[in-house]
């Protein structure tokens, strides 16, 4: 028996097939029949849904998105907070930026967003557990 795993990517469709070895030393019926059994798995990895966020929240609002800095699997897909450069000033330390909540779908699409706090890049939060 064969098994092969079909994975999209950014629009590409990538296939893995690796034999399997056959149960108790005989071959099944579907490997004498010549088919294949197709696992198909549509979820993205983490990494995968990392990128696709933060390139999608840059598309939409036109600020860099510069880290992530939670990351979780919901019922409903992906949710993630997302720090973002809002406005860039001299020094560097004195910019705005802004975490972003970032929700997507069991596939990687952003679902929707919502910006729950702003701050300048060199001071630290205080009012929130772990400086969020």
């Amino acid at each position: 028996m064969v098994i092969a795993n079909t994975r999209s990517t950014n629009g590409a469709t990538e296939k893995r097939t690796s034999p399997k070895a056959p149960k108790g030393g005989a071959q099944d019926d579907d490997d004498r029949d010549g088919k294949e059994e197709t696992v198909t798995d549509d979820r993205p990895s983490p990494m995968d849904v990392l990128r696709q966020a933060r390139a999608q929240l840059a598309e939409l609002t036109g600020m860099t998105a510069e880290s992530v800095s939670s990351f979780a699997q919901t019922e409903d897909g992906w949710s993630l907070e997302v720090e973002v450069l809002e406005l860039e000033r001299v020094p560097d330390t004195m910019s705005l930026m802004a975490s972003y909540e970032v929700e997507l779908d069991p596939q990687g699409q952003l679902t929707g967003y919502r910006r729950v706090r702003r701050y300048e890049r060199g001071r630290a939060d205080t009012h929130r557990p772990g400086g969020r």
